[in-house]
């Protein structure tokens, strides 16, 4: 019995399940919000310590740990804002998870998340919206139809109607009232 003597047999060891193995980082899996692993899917990640000022745009998954400024356009992939993320700009995304802060409209053409610690100040539009217990939204709600159908006469990734960009404090504060007497 080698399994307590320290001593290992030829056949333990060539076959030996229990050898550790590199195991992929989560970046490298991505995963939906129900678990659900896809395969050979590539992850771009935006570090906490990274900053970016401009127009993003891609063809693969993303990961902002990071800060961006301007727009974000992922219209076939997901991206997910992390808990260290802060994000000013328009998102358009094919799948948009929150878990961090974000500052403007987001437009999920299949479906926009944010997780109990997200927080987002602007519009959201997507057909599919879920909002977790303690997330935070400060900004409207525009459910844009069905994910597009075979005929392609449906677009969720247009809205109906332009998302507005939210109302700034002295809008919000002004009061109705007072501008029709």
């Amino acid at each position: 019995m080698a399994l307590f003597s320290g001593k290992k047999n030829e056949a333990e060891t060539a076959d030996s399940p229990i050898e550790s193995q590199p195991r992929p980082s989560q970046a490298e899996i991505p995963s939906d919000s129900r678990g659900a692993q896809q395969e050979d899917v590539t992850v771009a990640n935006i570090g906490k310590s990274i900053a970016i000022k401009g127009d993003l745009t891609g063809n693969e998954d993303m990961v902002i740990e990071g800060s961006v400024e301007g727009s974000i356009d992922l219209p076939n992939n997901q991206l997910t804002i992390g808990a260290n993320g802060v994000i000013k700009a328009e998102i358009h995304a094919k799948s948009v998870i929150v878990i961090g802060h974000v500052v403007g409209n987001i437009n999920g053409i299949e479906r926009v998340e944010i997780q109990g610690t997200g927080r987002v100040e602007g519009n959201v539009g997507a057909p599919k919206f879920v909002v977790a217990e303690g997330a935070q939204l400060d900004g409207s709600i525009q459910m844009t139809g069905a994910a597009a159908d075979s005929s392609g006469s449906n677009n969720p990734s247009k809205p109906s109607k332009p998302l507005s960009a939210p109302a700034t404090e002295a809008e919000s504060s002004t009061d109705p009232v007072r501008k029709a007497g």
